[in-house]
């Protein structure tokens, strides 16, 4: 009775993986995987939202993309206490917003939202088109530029958003504006390997830090805590242990 009692109490949260001035790739979902954009309206009234959002907190978006059912959004945060603070009243305001127009009630996001940190050598353009790849990926367009709820027709120098922060490693893409657009045009029409696939799934469902072995060993030593992905199943040492026991 006991042994149950105690599996029952929930794990504490542990704390976010955040360190300022490095993006971070942040998602959330709807609950059980339902809708959380149903119609233009919704999906304009979130973008909205995120753009003052951003504009309050300091945070740099580059990247965006609100699917039917979960958003991505790469991001930078110029001071990691806000960054809760602003998903939090983005959320917060947007399901009151949503239940008021569909007549609903009760909560819309499955948790809170993951996030993971990237590393801007290169994973940070990686994540960039992973983003705007996700429509096409669901085969809703056959191009990113066709999907009107991303930032990829801003990057492509289509459509601009006043709200977007080109990232760095976008910008070292041209001298210019439109050598940037091409640049990035071709970057996006390369798919997506499935080792990249992968690797930004996997480190966001645990909310690790995406990078290099350096990248990865410098966040570990600011934020004294560890930070790759942890291999599936049970710890080998533990599996051994349970053999030699069985004899």
């Amino acid at each position: 009775m006991q042994a149950s009692l105690t599996s029952a109490i929930p794990m504490p949260r542990r704390p976010r993986l955040l360190v300022a001035g490095i993006p971070l790739h942040i998602t959330q979902r709807g609950v059980n995987r339902g809708a959380t954009f149903v119609d233009a309206d919704d999906h304009r009234r979130y973008r909205d939202l995120l753009a003052e959002t951003a504009l309050a907190h300091d945070i740099r978006v580059h990247a965006y993309v609100l699917m039917t059912n979960h958003v991505h959004l790469l991001a930078t945060p110029d001071r990691t206490d806000d960054l809760a603070y602003a998903m939090r009243r983005l959320n917060q305001c947007y399901v009151s917003a949503f239940n008021r127009r569909h007549g609903r009630t009760g909560t819309l996001w499955e948790s809170r939202f993951h996030s993971c940190l990237v590393d801007s050598e290169r994973h940070a353009l990686t994540v960039h088109r992973y983003i705007e790849l996700n429509p096409v990926r669901a085969a809703m367009v056959e191009e990113p530029a066709r999907y009107p709820w991303s930032s990829a027709r801003a990057n492509l120098g289509l459509s601009p958003l006043d709200f977007l922060s080109p990232h760095p490693v976008y910008c070292a893409l041209g001298a210019d504006p439109d050598e940037r657009a091409r640049a990035y045009a071709e970057w996006l029409r390369s798919s997506l390997d499935d080792e990249d696939l992968t690797a930004i799934r996997s480190h966001i469902q645990q909310q690790r830090a995406l990078g290099s072995p350096r990248f990865q060993a410098m966040v570990a030593k600011v934020l004294n805590r560890p930070v790759q992905v942890r291999p599936r199943g049970r710890p080998r040492t533990v599996a051994l242990s349970q053999e030699n026991s069985n004899g």
